[in-house]
């Protein structure tokens, strides 16, 4: 039996009654006329020593649920995903290397969701009703580490003859001075609010010291003005170069050198040179100047590409399924690429779903091999 993946749920109750509700269904649902039962599904996870039959009622309850430690919806995650789960008797909790491939994939679709729904009736948002707290997902560094967004500065011709950006001048602000600052405030909140233990700084690349370079790096914007992005990427031979704007009116574009060959991916305009489809390059993979760090590159031909980027696993309608397509996809990377189109209507961000193939327009990956 082929696991079908459920839409990320998101609940508008309480998040540990939806926990509940859903493994209550695995049990009496997931495979209909079997009616599995708590005694049962307690053997099974049990093993040698049986669990207590109020320990699956607990979890289970709609009065006061318990939340399952995580490793025990991993168990539910495996038993589920296959049914020679329930062959013999007693039922019997396979290891995960006896799964095959389908029945890992189905394992770990149903184990994502499982977590997911955890996470909410753990994270911040749980005493509340209402849409829960962001989902951790590419976003989420791990505890005691310190997280540095890295942004571009705006020209100085850019910015002269403007009080806010004027260091002299009483009105001074120093974000004024900042390029993709759209895609910096979503970002930024985002990532402290999945990393409540963890210190995130957001700084220009000018600004960097020593240090900053070996924590996680988040890098917003691209090669025209900020260098930080210009020098990781020559470092990490990612085979995708951008093209920088030369001129004011140049669109540029992100060229792929493959098999000898270049591919240029461009923005479109309109005729009215209205941007319409903006190119946008999301990359993730081991920091080169430490490599027990990441370096996560969001970056767009223009600001908008930039920010759909953000987007891609910060709104609340994709980040889930963007995070689950990524997670999926590359399972085996040690490093990856996506170029992605993002389109813009009405001067609007449509945020890209990578689960559609025409979204994604190129693709790399550097295995663990």
């Amino acid at each position: 039996m082929k696991f079908t993946e459920r839409p990320t749920p998101v609940y508008a109750d309480d998040p540990h009654r939806a926990l509940a509700r859903r493994l209550r269904s695995l049990r009496e649902e997931h495979w209909p006329g079997l009616g599995i039962t708590q005694h049962q599904l307690a053997e099974a996870f049990g093993g040698r020593r049986p669990l207590s039959i109020s320990l699956i009622s607990s979890w289970e309850s709609q009065t006061k649920p318990v939340v399952p430690p995580a490793k025990r919806l991993e168990a539910y995650a495996t038993f589920f995903a296959t049914m020679r789960s329930v062959e013999s008797n007693p039922f019997r909790l396979l290891a995960p290397s006896q799964l095959t491939d389908e029945e890992r994939a189905n394992r770990d679709a149903l184990r994502n969701e499982l977590l997911l729904l955890r996470e909410q009736a753990t994270g911040p948002a749980a005493a509340m009703t209402g849409p829960v707290s962001p989902v951790s997902g590419f976003w989420h560094f791990g505890e005691e580490n310190i997280v540095t967004i890295v942004c571009a500065q705006l020209p100085s011709d850019m910015v002269s003859g403007f009080d806010y950006t004027n260091p002299n001048s009483p009105d001074y602000v120093a974000l004024y001075t900042y390029a993709d600052l759209d895609a910096l405030i979503e970002l930024y909140g985002h990532i402290r609010a999945v990393n409540p233990a963890t210190q995130v700084h957001f700084k220009t690349a000018p600004e960097l010291s020593e240090d900053d370079y070996t924590s996680h790096l988040v890098l917003l914007g691209g090669v025209d003005w900020n260098s930080v992005t210009r020098d990781l990427l020559y470092r990490l031979e990612v085979p995708v170069l951008q093209v920088a704007r030369a001129e004011e009116n140049a669109i540029g574009g992100f060229e792929v050198h493959e098999n000898g060959e270049r591919t240029l991916f461009a923005p479109r305009l309109d005729e009215g040179g209205h941007l319409v489809q903006d190119i946008g390059h999301f990359y993730r993979g081991p920091n080169p100047f430490n490599a027990m760090r990441t370096v996560t590159i969001c970056n767009g031909m223009f600001g908008r590409g930039t920010y759909g980027v953000v987007r891609a696993l910060t709104d609340a309608r994709f980040r889930d399924r963007n995070s689950a397509f990524l997670a999926q996809h590359f399972k085996d990377a040690e490093a990856f690429s996506i170029l992605t189109t993002v389109s813009v209507v009405s001067g609007n961000v449509v945020t890209p779903d990578w689960t559609q193939p025409e979204t994604r327009v190129h693709e790399w990956v550097e295995s663990m091999a």
